[in-house]
This record gives C-alpha cells, structure tokens and sequence, in this order.
C-alpha cells in the first residue's frame, strides 16, 4: 500500500511551514492507518505514526489512537506504557482511561478494569459504556443486583441502550425472572431489529427456557443479517441438533466450515453427523482435517483409527490409535487398538513388547488387563489364557464392559483365523446393542464387510 511520501518527508526535514499543512498531512496519514486498521495490518499503521507532524494540539489524542491500535495487536504493556503517559498528563482524560480499561480487559485482569472504569465514572457520571462495562463486570462475579443498578442507571438516561437491555435480561435470567427477561429481550428486537445479537440474545434465551422452534426462528433472523457469522452458523448446527434435524445441522456444520475452514470445532459435529448418516469416507476427511488443525485433539485421532481400520488401511490405523494412546494413556484400549492394527500391518508377534508395557499401566484385577495378556501371549507355546479369558466374559456383570471386551475376543479370533468363532462374537456384540462405546460403531462396519449385516 502506498504512503504519504511527501508529506512523510516533509515533516521529518521540518519543513512544514504552516499548522494548515501539518493538519492536511495528519488526515492524509490518519487515512492510511484506518485502511491498514480494515486489513488487521497493524505494524504498517503503527509505522505511519512516526510520520505524522508534531502538533501539540492533537498529540494525547493521537497516543491514545496509538495505544489503541497496540492494543488490538496485543502489545499490551505498550499499550499501557502509552495510555499511562497520557493519564499523567492529563489524569481527567476519560478517553484515556477507557482504553486503559479495555487493556485490562484483553488481560484479564478485572479488578483494574474495574478501578479504571469507577475513575472514569467518577469524571463522567452518565458515560454509558463504563456503567455497560461496569454492570457485566458484576454478573461474572454474580453479584446481580449491583450489575441491575448498573444497567437500570444507564436506561434512566438512554431507555434504548442496547448494552444496558441485553445486560439486565441477563441479570433477570440469572436471578430466575423469566418474564421479565423476556419483555426487555422484546424490546430489544423491537428497538434494534438490525442489530443482530439482538436476535441471538433472545435465542439463547429461548434455547435455554427450551423454547427451540422459537429459538431457531430468531437464529434464522440472525443470519439473515449476517450470513457470512461463524458463529451463527455454528448455533444454528448445535440447535437443529437438538432438534434431530441432521441434515439440517450437517448443512450448517458445512456452512460453517466454508465461512472458517481453519476452525477445528464444526468439523467434529461434521465428523459425527457424517457418521451418523452413513457418509463414511466424509467423516474420515473430517477426522483427517481435524488432527492437521488440532493435533492435541486425541478424539480425532480415535475417529481417523476407525475408519482406516473400517477400510483395512491397518498401519495408518495403528499410527492414529498409537498418538491417541500417548495423547490419553488412561485409555487402554487405545494401545490395544493400536496392537491389533500393528498385528494386521506386520505380523501378530509385532508388537508384544509394547502390548507388555501396556498391560503394565492396567490394574491387574480387571477384565481389560486379561485381555491385554490374551494379546500378548498369542504365540506364547502352550498358552491356556484363552479358556480363562472365555470364562471370565461369561461371568462379567457390567454389560458395556462386557459389550466391549466381547468385540476384542472377537477380534482375536478373527486374527488367529478362526472366522466361525469371530463371526460368533461379532453378533453377540451386535445384539447387546451399546451404541454408546466406540467398539460398536466398529463392530457393525465389521458385520457389514462379512455380509452378515443383521438388520
């Protein structure tokens, strides 16, 4: 982008010759950081600061500016280095001392937001959007009734503040006055039908009171003015969720993603709708989008494991449920996964140095630590563990334990080449029908490749 060359020149050689001109070049150069503001180039714009002529009368103005625009680049300690300054010279300066405040703010440091915004109160009793601030200060800490004072003074002096509305619905929701919250969310729309958390204030509203057809009518209303918001398109998906419209939700979960393709989170409702749907291959690009995004996301890692054991990609299903494993190591069945992914890949001795490890991070009085000792002794000369672990299962009260470790046996068998055995357990998984657990999932795609799909 182009800069004001002469004007930049001609301010660092002295050579401006009136106040007309330094102030003609200041708008010129002030332009500039506005349109670099727009693109997010914040070291650009801060660069052109050094370019502006010295003009006393603008110059606390222009350091807040200054301060501001650091802020937005989270260069907070610079920030502050910079507004402090102007609050020292001019300690009454309550532009000043809101930016201070919202410095704070971006910090998290919420007692001296606080004290900046009561000083600045202090200067400007009816300043609304320091009471606004001062009010939702007060409900994170649930103190309800100074945050309603807050917001009440600001509708003494401007009824149609929105900030002021939206907080005391919220104060009326916190304390459990639901009709009330509602008039004032009316009202709301009904003063701010363009602005659009108008509409999604009132939908969480619905959405928590259960109101869900209402709910998603003010979400509709919300994207219609902003088509291109993330977030509304996530609600949108979560909502037509708990609606049990999936392929309503699927539609926004997509929308979403087009709109942030970089967003790890609409990809996982995406992965499971998929599932859900019977989109296999989508859910797998979904899962294999969402480790690239997030790779300390060990669920992910869990739902790319599974589809490429569902095609038989063994190693790439092995490296996924192994990161799975190191991620969450309290998971066991994650190694065990892994384990019998590595059987299929190389062979079934592969990896029983590592299932030995395994095993020793399981408590040795459960079902889960035989299992484990069924895998690892597989070649062992004169194993016997196999009566022992059949035994075990047949006597095992839990039933989602029971349900999964039903599907391992099944899956040992399979290994050891006995289909008869395997197909056997693989139906006995099925029947028990806990689609809570991954294993069942699996399980069935399992039925479906042995054309032994029950139902």
């Amino acid at each position: 982008m182009a800069v004001v060359s002469v004007g930049c020149v001609s301010a660092q050689n002295g050579d401006i010759t009136n106040t007309t001109d330094a102030t003609d070049i200041t708008e010129a150069i002030l332009t500039q950081v506005v349109e670099l503001l727009l693109v997010s180039n914040f070291d650009e714009a801060l660069a052109l600061f050094d370019t502006i002529p010295p003009l006393e009368e603008n110059a606390l103005h222009l350091e807040l500016l200054r301060a501001s625009i650091l802020s937005s680049a989270g260069r907070y300690d610079e920030a502050r280095s910079v507004v402090e300054a102007v609050i020292s010279a001019e300690p009454e300066n309550a532009g000043a001392l809101y930016v201070l405040a919202a410095i704070e703010s971006a910090l998290g440091r919420t007692q001296q937001q606080r004290a900046a915004l009561e000083r600045l109160i202090g200067i400007e009793p009816n300043n609304a959007e320091a009471l606004v601030n001062l009010g939702n200060i007060s409900l994170q800490t649930r103190a309800i009734r100074p945050a309603a004072s807050y917001f009440h003074r600001v509708l003494s002096f401007e009824p149609h503040n929105a900030g002021a509305l939206i907080g005391l619905s919220r104060a009326f929701r916190m304390n459990r006055e639901w009709e009330g919250a509602e008039v004032l969310l009316n009202e709301l729309v009904m003063l701010h039908p363009d602005m659009v958390e108008a509409w999604t204030e009132r939908s969480r509203f619905y959405w928590g009171r259960g109101f869900l057809v209402n709910a998603l009518s003010d979400l509709d209303e919300a994207k219609n003015l902003a088509p291109d918001d993330y977030w509304i398109a996530l609600d949108r998906g979560n909502l037509l969720l708990e609606m049990n419209r999936r392929s309503q939700a699927l539609e926004e979960f997509t929308r979403a993603i087009e709109i942030n393709p970089n967003e790890y989170l609409p990809y996982v409702f995406s992965a499971g709708l998929k599932d859900d749907l019977g989109d296999y291959d989508g859910a797998a690009m979904d899962y294999a989008t969402i480790v690239r995004l997030k790779p300390d996301y060990y669920f992910a890692f869990e739902g790319l494991g599974l589809h490429n054991m569902r095609v038989g990609n063994w190693a790439a299903a092995q490296n996924a449920f192994m990161e799975a494993y190191r991620q969450a190591p309290d998971e066991h069945m994650y190694a065990l996964l892994a384990a019998i992914n590595w059987m299929r890949a190389e062979d079934i001795s592969s990896p029983r140095a590592f299932l030995g490890q395994a095993q020793a991070r399981v408590r040795r009085d459960t079902l889960e630590w035989h299992m484990f000792r069924l895998f690892h002794d597989l070649t062992a000369r004169n194993y016997v563990g196999e009566t022992d672990m059949v035994t075990r299962l047949d006597r095992e009260q839990n039933e989602i334990l029971k349900a999964r470790m039903l599907f391992y046996m099944a899956l040992y068998y399979d290994i050891r080449g006995n289909t008869s055995l395997a197909n056997r357990y693989f139906l006995l998984v099925h029947n028990m029908d806990k689609r809570a657990i991954l294993e069942w999932r699996l399980n069935d795609w399992m039925l479906i490749d042995r054309d032994m799909k029950p139902f």
